[in-house]
């Protein structure tokens, strides 16, 4: 089989929505309301290693997830239009629904296996794309000193596809939004503090034999990047 037909076969189906004209006009007009956001210095963000993160070609970014702004942080901290794998609920909220379907992301229902592995179907097909997928490995919101265990699905991925992650620790956003159970008499949102993204080398999966090594390995590479 010729490489080109062989390129053919990996792309088989629809070109995924959120690679189209459509997402990346959104998401040229959305990145722009956050960088002036940036600059004004409404929230103060900083952003180390984006350099890190290939230009071209497929890519897992793939973050540690403590508030619900750490999608809009991350993916605006960007310079490649992505696509995120998001609990489904967002799709029902006003205005957040019609972006997220707009943009093309993907929606998973947590503790549905059926539910995620269509997620992983879809975010595979953007692989193939050579598009930039965000996955938060936790699966969940993870609270100031609780853990949770990395969920399998990124070191399959990345090791069925062979496309590299990046792996990113974010700091900073439970204390812009934090979490009800954490908020206490504290603000709902607070602006004035610092949020931190720090994108680190990419992971070749061409390294690693096993799904659960490479798991580990990137567990602790995220965990380094939040020091």
């Amino acid at each position: 089989m010729s490489e080109q037909s062989g390129r053919r076969r990996e792309r088989s189906g629809r070109r995924p929505k959120g690679l189209g004209k459509r997402a990346w006009l959104t998401t040229q007009f959305v990145r722009r309301i956050l960088r002036t956001l940036a600059w004004s210095n409404f929230v103060h963000v900083t952003v180390v290693g984006r350099e890190l993160v290939p230009k071209a070609g497929p890519v897992i970014v793939a973050s540690n997830h403590i508030s619900m702004l750490d999608a809009v942080f991350l993916w605006g901290a960007l310079r490649r239009r992505a696509i995120a794998i998001a609990m489904a609920e967002l799709w029902s909220w006003p205005v957040v629904g019609w972006l997220v379907r707009r943009l093309g992301h993907i929606p998973v229902v947590r503790r549905d296996s059926g539910s995620g592995q269509s997620a992983m179907a879809q975010a595979e097909q953007i692989l193939r794309y050579g598009g930039v997928l965000i996955i938060y490995p936790e699966g969940r919101l993870v609270a100031f000193g609780d853990t949770e265990p990395y969920k399998p699905g990124v070191a399959k991925l990345a090791l069925a596809t062979g496309v590299p992650i990046v792996p990113v620790g974010t700091t900073g956003t439970d204390r812009v939004l934090p979490m009800r159970r954490n908020r206490g008499d504290g603000p709902a949102f607070d602006r004035r503090q610092q949020v931190h993204i720090h994108f680190g080398t990419p992971i070749d999966p061409a390294e690693f034999d096993d799904p659960e090594k490479l798991l580990d390995h990137l567990r602790r590479r995220i965990e380094d990047l939040r020091k």
